[in-house]
């Protein structure tokens, strides 16, 4: 199998410094893994790499798509693996969701309904609380995955579930789920203080490189926050700001919290689904220790 390296953590946890050395160390290329950075216009607040910081790296999946496209995870499962089937050096994926992750690098089946048709019209017409309900009574093990305030994922799941017939969780429990590459996960930490340090660091600078200005912008060319690109941490706290209901302090005040909470989530997620190797990213010996066990794994042929 092809050799896939991942390198995850929270966001300011490094991925992206750490993926470039080793770019540099195995002749690799990047791709993002992050569904907001695929979007043109979204930069400041997706964190996406500057052209003059990739050292010349080749990046990929990054600005494919207009700010109204609709994109999906069935969608990025066909774009990561063609990106990764044809790349002729070492790839590697630098950040991203679980869910878009496993899809990638796990024999993940989407069907037609569930990876690409809009969703039903009959549910969109419901309040949130009935379809979180209903969901209970049509398929209890799937509701227990979802929030109840997920509206999107509530409707998904109960569209896939009439136009098919299946519960999207008989459908989940038959898959294996088996890798379809060879893959080392390494994880990004750090101590939980020093990572909220520079959350908040990196939220005031994104302040200060003009995220508010680059969200008015997205706003003048008609991009809602309804829209998927302004789902994201950094996007969607702006929408009370821009209805006249917050400051924007308080704006920061929610990107800060939500990256926290983004990224203990993120942390339970990857220790339950994906056998990651955690590193102290910022301790010189285990950064070290970290990419001499990558290149050594990267070598041998056997995996």
């Amino acid at each position: 199998m092809k050799k896939v390296l991942v390198i995850v953590g929270p966001t300011a946890s490094g991925k992206t410094d750490f993926s470039l050395e080793m770019a540099e160390a195995l002749h690799g290329e990047i791709i993002s893994g992050d569904s907001i950075q695929m979007f043109r216009g979204l930069d400041i607040g997706s964190g996406k790499i500057r052209p003059e910081e990739m050292r010349g790296i080749p990046h990929h999946l990054i600005d494919t798509l207009d700010p109204k496209d609709h994109y999906s995870v069935a969608q990025f499962q066909q774009d990561a693996r063609r990106e990764i089937d044809s790349c002729t050096s070492f790839p590697i994926i630098a950040g991203g969701t679980g869910l878009y992750l496993k899809a990638c690098l796990y024999d993940y089946q989407f069907s037609t309904e569930e990876g690409e048709s809009p969703a039903d019209p009959e549910f969109e017409a419901m309040d949130t609380e009935t379809l979180y309900e209903l969901l209970l009574k049509q398929d209890p093990r799937q509701a227990e995955k979802i929030h109840a305030n997920n509206r999107r994922r509530i409707i998904r799941t109960l569209t896939i579930l009439k136009r098919t017939g299946t519960r999207q969780s008989d459908i989940v429990e038959a898959q294996e789920h088996r890798p379809v590459y060879d893959v080392w996960f390494a994880g990004c930490t750090m101590d939980r203080a020093v990572l909220h340090e520079r959350i908040a660091r990196r939220t005031q600078q994104m302040i200060d490189e003009g995220l508010e200005e680059e969200v008015r912008g997205l706003l003048s060319q008609g991009v809602t926050f309804d829209d998927l690109c302004m789902r994201g941490i950094g996007y969607r706290e702006w929408r009370p700001y821009f209805e006249g209901n917050a400051s924007v302090e308080e704006v920061l005040e929610d990107i800060r919290k939500h990256s926290r909470q983004y990224a203990r989530k993120q942390y339970t997620w990857l220790n339950h689904q994906m056998p990651v190797r955690w590193f102290e990213v910022l301790d010189p010996a285990d950064r070290q220790r970290m990419k001499e066990e990558i290149l050594a794994w990267a070598k041998n042929s056997n995996g």
